[in-house]
């Protein structure tokens, strides 16, 4: 079977390898606007263009005789890059763009779980006038998230007590927003949401909702979870599928959000939703939906699909055929650990383009798995750009030793101006988050 992955980070590099695991005979294709060495290694031919210039990329796909596209990215989702490659008569793991809509637009997010009463959904209004939008946070009982509608890269919320001091600083970001066309240049004010983040991604065939292990991203840029928030720093995931936190009901309260979503994207646009659903939810005194993306995570998806044991082109089958319930989908019964090394000032001043070393065998020594993400290979030597460079996982039976296992590969990856957060994973840091909801819920 000739598969197109499309996306040039650690999870398309993370998609492909669990593509190539399948005991059927892929034949790998790529595009993907950087060079990144794991998925060319990987890959028959490589388009060099952007994910979002649908012509090009839709070209290349006929003219490989392409039969399968995951599309890794939401910008290329957004832009209608599934519909395209759909009418050209190529199958795609990935949803067309009325339903992406879930992700593509954080009002249209919150509008379809109010209209069709899905439980979680948060208090909020929505603005183009930062008049308008100062006098609802004025109005507002309690503190706010200030949200672009559309995408930002995962950098672009500010929330009131965390990257905003108070609600003066609230209403001159939504002014900023607004004013500056940032994600559209229309925003969503929300009720802040206390409490710890959790990740439930699914499989979705347009009606059947098969889920993955819950996971954990931290997305801020130093350890003790300070600093200002990136596209995620790092994940972990237990081997029994909940975090240290979270319960079997609780995992069912967002699974069951995630199906009544799916339902609701076909009532409301006509159109099923196939690819993967990914639910940001918050655990306080209840757990609130954060946020939807319309793809796997990223950090997360390193996790989950370094765990999957199961054939994933046929689980793709079943998501594009409509047959996923009829698939067996089953992950290791193991712990996972992913850290990132990241350019030194990334989310906010990145440090220029700089050359890193990445002893691969001694990667694979320590046990770990190796994902290249944001990085451009040029003639045999790895380069940083803005974005996430390099990632690295660790499986084990206990979380404590998988942390390990990522933290002692981490250290084969040298560079002048790269870091990472070696506290994603340790016990110390899980065990001040436990604490800090416990405090929340009077416990």
């Amino acid at each position: 079977m000739k598969v197109l992955v499309v996306g040039g980070g650690a999870r398309e590099h993370a998609i492909a390898e669990a593509l190539k695991r399948s005991p059927q005979q892929v034949e790998l294709y790529s595009a993907m606007s950087n060079a990144n060495p794991g998925i060319k290694r990987l890959s028959v031919a490589t388009l060099r263009a952007k994910e979002t210039d649908l012509e090009a990329v839709t070209e290349f796909a006929l003219k490989h005789g392409i039969e399968l596209a995951v599309i890794g990215p939401e910008a290329p989702l957004c832009a209608g890059l599934a519909d395209e490659l759909l009418a050209a008569g190529v199958a795609c793991v990935g949803p067309r763009r009325a339903v992406a809509m879930v992700e593509c637009s954080k009002e249209f997010c919150r509008n379809l779980m109010a209209k069709y009463r899905i439980p979680g959904n948060l208090a909020y209004a929505t603005f183009d006038d930062a008049k308008e939008a100062a006098e609802y946070i004025d109005s507002f009982p309690g503190d706010v998230a200030v949200k672009p509608v559309g995408l930002t890269g995962g950098k672009g919320v500010k929330v009131v007590g965390e990257q905003l001091r108070d609600r003066e600083d609230a209403k001159a970001y939504a002014r900023e927003v607004i004013e500056r066309g940032i994600g559209g240049g229309r925003v969503v004010i929300e009720e802040r949401a206390l409490g710890e983040e959790f990740t439930v991604q699914a499989f979705v065939d347009g009606r059947s909702v098969v889920g993955m292990p819950a996971v954990q991203d931290h997305k801020r840029a130093f350890e003790g979870d300070r600093g200002h928030n990136t596209g995620g720093m790092g994940s972990y995931s237990q081997k029994d599928g909940l975090l240290p936190f979270l319960t079997q009901d609780d995992y069912d309260f967002a699974l069951e959000v995630i199906r009544k979503t799916v339902g609701a994207l076909r009532e409301e646009t006509g159109e099923e939703y196939r690819g993967v659903l990914y639910g940001q939810f918050m655990k306080g005194r209840e757990i609130k939906l954060i946020e939807f993306n319309c793809r796997f995570g990223d950090p997360e998806a390193m996790n989950v699909l370094t765990l999957l044991e199961s054939d994933f082109v046929e689980i793709c089958a079943g998501i594009v055929e409509g047959g996923l319930s009829r698939r067996h989908v089953n992950f290791a019964k193991l712990a996972s650990v992913c850290k990132y090394v990241v350019p030194k000032g990334y989310g906010i001043n990145p440090a220029p383009p700089a050359r890193i070393s990445v002893d691969e065998e001694a990667i694979r020594r320590e046990g770990a798995v190796l994902y290249y993400a944001a990085v451009n290979e040029e003639n045999g030597e790895i380069y940083t750009t803005t974005s996430r460079s390099v990632a690295v996982v660790g499986v084990a039976e206990s979380l404590a030793e998988a942390e390990k296992i990522a933290e002692r590969a981490i250290g084969h990856i040298r560079g002048e101006h790269i870091y990472h957060r070696s506290d994603i994973g340790k016990r110390k840091l899980i065990e001040a988050k436990l604490e800090r909801l416990r405090r929340l819920r009077g416990e």
